[in-house]
């Protein structure tokens, strides 16, 4: 990079990976052989890509910082079985661009669009086998939080709208913890490597994916108060309606949203789905509801 007088840009979230521990860490809890096909987000001057060619059949590099183009030709010349796309991944078919075959994602992920790209690809119509990325440590625990009641002067993450927004589609969990000192420029929090196993298929027995994840929003919305109140304000139906729906899925209108397991969120949807509560309520935000949502 020096050579080439390119530096990470922060602006773009850019902190690259310069650790060889680390990157040999992130491949290898990937699982990659010979017949792999992975596609990787960003893969800045190629310090990740190099290893994930050596190890996996095919590899799509997806790359929208023109600058960092003549650093991966000189870094994967001799690979062959790299190719590199100039652009967003947001803007790409994903579908298209791996030929609708089964394939897998390891990424450095630029801090400001994690969610976005975890959102995409989870809810694409082709979803990876398997991710292995790197994110904010903080933002890793909480996509592994597991359900219970809040307790004081406990770290432990508790569930939250992005933990079920991952766990929907998939089973995460932190594989590696790397400092920032393994990154230029330096960032101002740890990372951690988290990896997901998606489900194929999906296990809940949704029956309205859109409504599932309106419920879940709504009932996060107001974590604070018991999930009957939170859900009252959230959601466009009757007293009475959301009263009979939290009896139909057996969940106290008492608790609060964060010590729902998955099952029961799924649930809490179909009660509503089944009753016809939500007939074309529910649907308004239809173009992002389905997805993970921001970190915040």
């Amino acid at each position: 990079m020096r050579d080439h007088d390119v530096r990470g840009d922060r602006h773009l979230g850019q902190h690259i990976l310069v650790d060889p521990h680390a990157v040999e860490k992130i491949v290898d809890a990937a699982e990659l052989d010979p017949t792999d096909l992975v596609l990787e987000v960003g893969p800045g001057p190629g310090t990740l890509t190099v290893l994930l060619a050596e190890r996996a059949g095919e590899v799509i590099a997806v790359e929208l910082d023109e600058r960092m183009l003549p650093l991966l030709r000189e870094a994967l010349a001799g690979h062959g079985n790299v190719r590199v796309v100039h652009g967003d991944i947001l803007d790409q078919d994903v579908a298209a661009l791996v030929g609708r075959r089964p394939y897998k994602v390891v990424a450095n992920l630029p801090y400001y669009i994690t969610s976005a790209v975890l959102r995409y690809l989870l809810t694409a119509p082709l979803r990876p086998q398997r991710l292995v990325v790197t994110v904010q440590r903080e933002v890793a625990d909480r996509i592994v939080g597991l359900p219970g009641r809040r307790q004081r002067h406990k770290q432990e993450q508790r569930m939250s709208l992005l933990a079920v927004s991952v766990q929907f589609y998939g089973r995460p969990r932190v594989v590696a913890r790397i400092p920032a000192g393994a990154f230029r420029p330096v960032p101002a929090v740890d990372s951690a490597v988290v990896r997901i196993d998606t489900y194929d298929p999906l296990p809940w027995g949704v029956t309205d994916e859109t409504l599932f994840f309106e419920v879940v929003r709504a009932g996060f919305a107001q974590s604070r108060k018991q999930l009957r109140n939170a859900l009252r304000l959230g959601l466009p139906f009757p007293d009475d309606q959301i009263d009979a729906a939290l009896a139909r899925a057996d969940i106290d209108p008492h608790r609060r949203a964060e010590t729902l397991t998955m099952e029961e969120w799924a649930a809490l949807a179909n009660a509503f789905s089944s009753a016809n509560l939500a007939k074309g309520a529910a649907h308004q935000n239809a173009a992002h509801s389905d997805a993970p949502p921001s970190q915040g």
